[in-house]
């Protein structure tokens, strides 16, 4: 039995040692890829979300308004918020960037990337990398455990100066106020936040305040990347 388990783990470390390739050929890949797209606004949110949905048909008019602005746009690759974020770029005319991601239930990409700029990723931390690297905004719309993932990955990235500062927007406030007001209530009462924390994240309702805060953001188009 000893002996057994000596060979399981033997192998659990050669092939720990291998996949070590597969993820340094996605981050060559991914950087190769994003490096000479230019800014671009990162919108996430649920990959349910119907195309009868309102928050689907405002993630659309969101895209599309901020290709037309100027920015590419990042979406996951995949359906619901994400096909509809991809959708409002190419509406625009716009550079549409999809990071999908290889699923056991096969998670497909939607129609509307640019061919050119979709990347599919095995791992989700490297297509994070991805997302927060490539992107000089966040557009936060209504989504489930993968959204809070990458809402506070990118948080958190912020509020450590591991990155330069970009808007973070939540977009809802009745999906998202709660939330925020847990946070303020309980993180910021129990002193594991800092007040000036709570001004890394806006919380909004519509398309224009949407555009409000990335134009307050970037003034007199200074779009500075992340690299």
């Amino acid at each position: 039995m000893n002996k057994i388990k000596a060979k399981n783990w033997s192998e659990i470390k050669s092939n720990d040692s291998w996949a070590l390739f597969k993820i340094m050929s996605e981050f060559v890949e991914g950087y190769e890829t994003l490096s000479a797209i230019g800014p671009c606004i990162s919108i996430f949110g649920s990959a349910r979300t119907h195309e009868n949905d309102p928050n689907y048909q405002l993630a659309v008019s969101i895209a599309e308004a901020i290709a037309n602005s100027g920015y590419g746009i990042i979406s996951g690759g995949g359906p619901g918020i994400m096909e509809a974020a991809n959708r409002g770029a190419q509406k625009a005319g716009g550079t549409s960037v999809g990071l999908n991601i290889e699923l056991p239930f096969e998670q497909k990409s939607n129609p509307y990337i640019d061919q050119d700029k979709l990347i599919n990723f095995q791992y989700f931390f490297v297509r994070k990398v991805m997302f927060v690297k490539y992107a000089q905004g966040f557009v936060v719309m209504p989504g489930g455990i993968g959204t809070l993932d990458e809402l506070f990955e990118a948080y958190t990235l912020i509020q450590t100066n591991k990155v330069t500062k970009f808007p973070i927007i939540l977009v809802g406030r009745e999906y998202w106020g709660g939330l925020l007001d847990w946070i303020k209530n309980t993180l910021l009462k129990a002193n594991t936040i800092s007040p000036e924390d709570l001004d890394l994240i806006e919380l909004v309702d519509t398309k224009d305040e949407v555009m409000e805060c990335l134009n307050r953001f970037y003034t007199q188009d200074n779009f500075k990347p992340n690299f």
